[in-house]
C-alpha cells in the first residue's frame, strides 16, 4: 500500500516492522473514530471550497462504506499501511480518485490520531461510568439490606470499634461516587478537538476548527496548536490516573471481601459458581477473581507510569514516542471495565453470615463507649480513657473471655451512633441522590455525543457508537 509520506524509496523492512506492526494492530479499534474525524474534516473542506459538492458527497458515501465494512470486521489495517489513517486514505483514493487525494488537505496524521484517541476516550469513559454506576447501585442496595447487621470495625488489623455491614458497604459506594467526579473532570479535559493543529503548527489555509469541533460533538476547540500536539499522552495519562483511583478502591474492596470470606472471619459467603478450585486440595473454593482485581490494580498503576514515563522530558512537537502511549491507554480502559464488572458480579451474589458477624462483636469493641458514658456524666474524657483502659487491659491480661451482647443490644448501640454518616445514620438517600444526578449528567453527555455522530454519519447509516 502507498504510504502517505512516500517519496520514491523503499523503507527497510525491519524498520517498517518495528515502527508499524504493533501500531497497525492497535489501530483496528480506531477505524470508526478515524472515519468520524474524516467526515467532519470533509464538511469543513467543502465549506472553505477545497471540496466540491460532488466530491464531498462521494467522500461521505465512501467513508460510510468503511464504517459498514468495519462493523462487519471486513476492514483490514495491514502493517504495510502503518496506521488506520493511511489505510482509510488509500481506500478513499482507490474508491473516489482525486476526491480521496484531497481529504488530507490541512491536516496531519498527528492531529488525526489525536482526534481518534479523544473520540475513543469519550466513548470508553461513558462505558466506564455505566459500570461504575452499576457497582455503586449494588453496593448501596447491599448497604441498605444489611445496615443493622453489626460488624467489628478494625484499625491496625485489630478489632477496634463497633461498625456495621451497611456502613462498610456504603463506604465503597461513596468512594466510587467521588471517583465519578474525577471521571467527569477528566472527561471534560478529553472533550477538546485538536483537529486543525496539523503537525503542531497549523496550516496557511482559512480552516474552520470550530466547525469541526461542533460537528464531532466536542465541547470546545483545543486552542494552541503546539499544545494540542504536546497534550498527547498527557490527556491519556490523566484518564489512566483516574482509572487508577477506581482500581485502588476496587483493590481495597477485594481485599476486604477476601478477608471476610475466610473461615477465620466468616462474615461473608460466596456462592460456589464464583469460585475456582485447587488441583490438589478437593475442598478448596478460591475467590480468584478478587485476587486478580487486587493484582490488576498494580497493573493499572504500571500502565499509568508507562504513559507518564514515555511523555516525560520530550521536546515540544510531535515525536514518535507518543505512539507508545496508545497500547497502555487501551489496556487501562479495558482493565477497569472488566474489574468493575467482576466486582459488581461478586457484590450482587455475596451474602452475609449475620451470626458470625454478631459473634465477633465482643465486649472490647465498646471500651470507648464506656469512656463516653463517663463523659456524659461529667468526667473528662482523658480520665475516663485511663480508667477504662486499665480495666480492659487487666481483663485482656487475665485472658478472661469478653462477653457478647445480644443482637438487640448491638443494634441499639449502632442506632446510638446517629450522627451524620455514622452506623445509625448512613444517610443512604444522599448517596442515592448523588448517584441519580451523576447518572443524569452522563446521560446528557451521551445523548449529545450520540446525536452529533449520528448527524455526521447521516440517518441512513449506523453511527456504531459504543455507549450503553
Amino acid at each position: 500500500m502507498t504510504k502517505l509520506w512516500q517519496k520514491g524509496y523503499s523503507l527497510n523492512e525491519k524498520v517498517e516492522r518495528y515502527e508499524a506492526a504493533q501500531n497497525s494492530a492497535l489501530d483496528a479499534r480506531l477505524v470508526r473514530h478515524d472515519v468520524w474525524g474524516s467526515l467532519a474534516h470533509a464538511v469543513m473542506l467543502h465549506k472553505i471550497g477545497v471540496l466540491s459538492e460532488q466530491e464531498h458527497q462521494t467522500l461521505h458515501a465512501a467513508l460510510c462504506t468503511v464504517l459498514e465494512l468495519d462493523a462487519e470486521k471486513q476492514f483490514q489495517i495491514l502493517p504495510s499501511d502503518e496506521d488506520v489513517h493511511t489505510s482509510i486514505e488509500n481506500f478513499l483514493s482507490a474508491r473516489t480518485g482525486d476526491a480521496g487525494k484531497k481529504i488530507h488537505t490541512a491536516r496531519s496524521r498527528n492531529d488525526q490520531v489525536l482526534v481518534d484517541m479523544r473520540l475513543y476516550g469519550k466513548e470508553q469513559l461513558h462505558q466506564v461510568s455505566t459500570r461504575l454506576f452499576a457497582l455503586t447501585s449494588t453496593l448501596l442496595a447491599f448497604a441498605e439490606r444489611y445496615q443493622d447487621v453489626p460488624l467489628p470495625g478494625y484499625t491496625h488489623m485489630q478489632r477496634a470499634m463497633l461498625s456495621s455491614v451497611g456502613l462498610w458497604a456504603a463506604s465503597f459506594a461513596e468512594s466510587l461516587l467521588d471517583d465519578e467526579q474525577l471521571l467527569a473532570s477528566v472527561y471534560a479535559l478529553n472533550d477538546q478537538s485538536p483537529l486543525g493543529s496539523a503537525a503542531g503548527y497549523g496550516v496557511p489555509l482559512p480552516i474552520d476548527r470550530q466547525l469541526v469541533a461542533d460537528t464531532l460533538g466536542f465541547a470546545r476547540v483545543q486552542n494552541n496548536v503546539i499544545y494540542a500536539q504536546n497534550s498527547r499522552g498527557k490527556t491519556e495519562a490523566a484518564v489512566v490516573q483516574v482509572l487508577s483511583q477506581i482500581m485502588i478502591d476496587l483493590s481495597k474492596l477485594a481485599q476486604d471481601v477476601l478477608l471476610y470470606t475466610t473461615v477465620e472471619y466468616g462474615f461473608l459467603r460466596i456462592p460456589q459458581e464464583l469460585c475456582t478450585g485447587s488441583s490438589i486440595m478437593p475442598q478448596k473454593r478460591n475467590l480468584g477473581v478478587m485476587e486478580l482485581v487486587r493484582a490488576r490494580t498494580q497493573t493499572m498503576l504500571a500502565l499509568q507510569q508507562q504513559i507518564l514515563g514515555i511523555v516525560s522530558g520530550l521536546p515540544s512537537g510531535f515525536n514518535m514516542d507518543y505512539q507508545e502511549t496508545k497500547g497502555p491507554f487501551f489496556a487501562a480502559l479495558d482493565l477497569v471495565q472488566e474489574s468493575l464488572d467482576i466486582c459488581e458480579l461478586v457484590m450482587s451474589h455475596i451474602e452475609v453470615d449475620a451470626e458470625r458477624a454478631l459473634a465477633a462483636c465482643t465486649f472490647e469493641l465498646f471500651a470507648a463507649d464506656q469512656a463516653y458514658e463517663m463523659v456524659t456524666e461529667g468526667m473528662p474524657f482523658r480520665d475516663a480513657y485511663r480508667i477504662v483502659g486499665k480495666k480492659v487491659t487487666a481483663q485482656l491480661d487475665s485472658k478472661v473471655p469478653f462477653p457478647v451482647e445480644s443482637q438487640e443490644q448491638l443494634v441499639a448501640r449502632l442506632h446510638a451512633r446517629n450522627h451524620l454518616g455514622g452506623a445509625g445514620n448512613l444517610n443512604l438517600g444522599q448517596a442515592q441522590e448523588r448517584l441519580a444526578q451523576a447518572h443524569t449528567s452522563w446521560e446528557t453527555r451521551a445523548q449529545a455525543f450520540k446525536q452529533a455522530i449520528q448527524t455526521l454519519v447521516g440517518p441512513t447509516h449506523t453511527a456504531i457508537l459504543e455507549i450503553e
